[in-house]
Parts: structure tokens; C-alpha cells; sequence
């Protein structure tokens, strides 16, 4: 399949594996890109931009074919050395990143300098057209479903991906809500080049995280995810967990005096926590709605060689099937 995210960023299928906080590792990053997707290494899950030139050759020795980093852009009071992970970039010969956060436009000289091809994360059609503005090649246009945070806009895909087709002059792909083949279809059908998947892919074999997290993703459904943050204008979609449960309890009691210092022990040093120990009850760790469609857990290649082999069946078979006045049925229900 060709479309002109595939174009841009060289790769076989138009499946991105979104950056992911202690997800995003070369193992993960490695198996996407081998399987024809496009996959990424989350920037600042290293601590330094030492580790993260480290992490890229590592990624290097595990395939040969195209992969990126995320860089997620935070406040000026936190910010990480970001011309330092970009030198690491750079010198690592990584020619694609996916930007999050805060507007990369300050370091986009640097960036393009490089020679890199920029995806921006948005989640607004505002936000997207301000990425085209600065320069940014691609975007990822992210839906209310998606885990992590959805912006304060609260527009789902089925309107969001629509109107981005009408605005945008650079290709998009499709995140939030991602898992299978008809997700794909669907994304190609509204106007994006490709879909990017975070979730989905937590619950891979790749994926180098704990089997509790796996399992959890499997076990739950569309109902069990949670808003947090919502007060703060930081609103973060989470796996529903008795550390989530002390979180909302906290924002229901101090309403709109909540502080950040309020839910510290909630959301502060939680991932390492999730994702190496397995503490399924540590606390807020970003989940999508997508998880109701997580049923198995298969190899990064399975899964990808199963969305696209379905979205051509549904494309051929049952989509043109309506054209040529055959009564398509629906593809029988795919294991996501």
C-alpha cells in the first residue's frame, strides 16, 4: 500500500508506533520498522542525551530500515538539553521525528539543518495548521479516544480527521483510537495517509515492558479508561487503577484549588514503576480507549501483516462489493 506518508518517510505499510514513555525502546522501535511500519524511540525515556545515542545504535544493529525518535516538548521549567538530544539525533543518522508537546518551531532550524523529516503530534486542526506553518512535514492527528493527553478540545476522530483533510496541505496520519485493520480503512477513508498506533502495540511480544501491563490490556475494555488532570488543563487518558481512583478522589475534594503537588505521588515516577515492576496500582500511566479492541497479544509482524492483509480484503471485498451491487457482509471479527 502507497500512500504519501509511506512516500515520505520510506517506509512499506503507512503504521506508525507512536512514542511511548519506557515503551518506546529499540526492541519495539526495531520490530515496527523490520515489519514495514515505522517505528520510534522515545527521546526523553533516555536520560540523557548520551543514553539516548546509545539507544539508537542499538536500534541500528537490529534492523535496516527506517526508524525515528520522539520528541516531546515540555515546559521551559523542565526542559531537557534538546539541542543535545538533537545532536544525538543527528549524529545517529535518525532522519525522522515525531514531535510532542509544546510547538517544536524553536527547534525546527535545527531539525531541518539535519536533514530530518518532522511528524508534529497535534489535537487540534488549529494546532495541525500551525504545524504546516513552521515547517513540519507530516502531522499525527490526535483524537479525544487516544491514551495520554487529547488536548482540552475534546473532538473525537470521526470529526477531527475530516476536518483536517479539509485544512491541511501536508499529509497526516490518523492517532488515537488505532488497532486493527478497519482503523486503517477507516483513517484512509476520512483523509489521512496512515495510521499511528500507541496502545495497540504496548501489547506486542516486542514490546519491552511487564507481562502485568500486557495482560491488563487484554483484560480491559473501552469502559476502563479515565480523564485525570482535567482541573489543571493537563488532561492525560489513563488505565483505570486504585492509583487513579486516589487521583480522582483527591480532584473531587479540592475541585478548582487542585495543584499539581496535590496528586504528586499519583503521577510523578510512575512508569518505571508500570512498565519495568509491574505495579498495576502505582498510579496514572496513559492508556487509549483502543484497549476495548486489544484481545491477544501477538508478534509485532503478526499484527502488522494482519492489519494489512484485512484492510485489503475490506477495500476490495466488502467496500467495492456496495459499488458493484453485491450485499457485502462484514469481515468476520478480527482478533485485535
Amino acid at each position: 500500500m502507497k500512500t504519501a506518508i509511506t512516500e515520505l518517510f520510506g517506509i512499506q505499510h503507512p503504521i506508525i508506533q507512536g512514542g511511548m514513555h519506557y515503551v518506546g525502546f529499540a526492541e519495539l522501535a526495531a520490530a515496527v520498522s523490520n515489519a514495514g511500519g515505522l517505528g520510534l524511540i522515545t527521546g526523553l525515556t533516555q536520560k540523557t542525551p548520551e543514553l539516548l545515542a546509545k539507544e539508537i545504535a542499538r536500534c541500528r544493529d537490529m534492523t535496516d530500515k527506517p526508524f525515528g525518535v520522539n520528541l516531546t516538548f515540555l515546559p521551559s521549567f523542565t526542559a531537557p538539553p534538546y539541542p543535545e538530544y538533537i545532536a544525538a539525533i543527528r549524529e545517529g543518522g535518525v532522519r525522522i521525528v515525531e514531535t510532542a508537546g509544546r510547538s517544536p518551531e524553536q527547534y525546527m532550524p535545527a531539525l531541518k539543518a539535519a536533514g530530518i523529516k518532522v511528524i508534529h503530534k497535534c489535537t487540534s486542526v488549529r494546532h495541525s495548521l500551525k504545524a504546516e506553518k513552521i515547517g513540519c512535514d507530516a502531522v499525527s492527528v490526535d483524537g479525544f479516544e487516544c491514551g495520554g493527553h487529547p488536548g482540552e478540545d475534546d473532538i473525537p476522530n470521526m470529526i477531527l480527521l475530516p476536518r483536517a483533510a479539509d485544512e491541511l496541505n501536508i499529509p497526516f496520519v490518523a492517532s488515537g483510537g488505532m488497532a486493527d485493520a478497519r482503523s486503517l480503512v477507516a483513517s484512509l477513508a476520512m483523509g489521512a495517509a496512515g495510521m499511528n498506533m500507541g496502545t495497540r502495540f504496548v501489547a506486542t511480544k516486542e514490546a519491552p515492558v511487564h507481562d502485568n501491563v500486557k495482560r491488563a490490556l487484554v483484560e480491559a475494555t473501552e469502559l476502563d479508561t479515565r480523564l485525570v488532570m482535567r482541573t489543571l488543563r493537563n488532561t492525560e487518558r489513563v488505565l483505570k487503577n486504585k492509583g487513579v481512583d486516589q487521583l480522582l478522589e483527591i480532584e473531587r475534594e479540592k475541585g478548582a484549588s487542585l495543584k499539581i503537588q496535590d496528586i504528586h505521588e499519583q503521577v510523578a515516577g510512575v512508569y518505571p514503576k508500570v512498565m519495568i515492576d509491574g505495579e498495576m496500582d502505582a498510579g496514572a500511566w496513559s492508556c487509549g480507549m483502543v484497549v476495548g479492541l486489544i484481545n491477544d497479544i501477538p508478534t509485532v509482524k503478526e499484527l502488522v501483516d494482519r492489519i494489512m492483509t484485512e484492510a485489503e480484503q475490506i477495500i476490495r471485498q466488502r467496500l467495492t462489493g456496495f459499488l458493484d451491487g453485491v450485499v457485502a457482509k462484514a469481515p468476520a471479527r478480527a482478533v485485535a
